[in-house]
């Protein structure tokens, strides 16, 4: 049997570091220390071993279609609604909302190229539950 972990993670982008930049914010993963703004890959670079880097690479075109595969993003800190309006406040924008009554649910958001991310409740909020 082979095991193949991820190594990256790929988004194709019309501007890789702004991009990165913004899955920085929601993510923590540090911007890798060789690249540059202008650079056409930058990489998120977790600095764990077995978590898989965010890799931003530079295409011509903008995104077209929805996206096949996305990110659900489990907050470690603040709620779900907490983290939906701070990537509110970094660009992100209301894809669809899924929240139910009793509080279980997630929030669709598009990054600032447009591709989709969930945001689920927080590990405090599914401990609490």
């Amino acid at each position: 049997m082979f095991l193949n972990p991820v190594r990256h993670i790929t988004f194709d982008a019309r501007e890789p570091y702004a991009l990165a930049l913004f899955w920085s914010a929601v993510t923590g993963f540090p911007i890798h220390a060789d690249d540059q703004p202008e650079d056409d890959e930058i990489l998120l670079d977790p600095g764990q071993p077995g978590v898989p880097g965010l890799l931003f690479i530079r295409v011509p075109e903008g995104k077209s279609a929805k996206n096949r595969v996305h990110l659900d993003i489990q907050p470690t800190t603040g709620t779900r609604d907490e983290n939906v309006e701070r990537l509110f406040g970094i660009g992100a924008k209301l894809w669809s909302d899924q929240r139910r009554e009793d509080g279980t649910g997630w929030v669709t958001l598009t990054d600032p190229e447009g591709n989709e991310l969930c945001i689920e409740r927080s590990v405090s909020e599914r401990a609490g539950a």
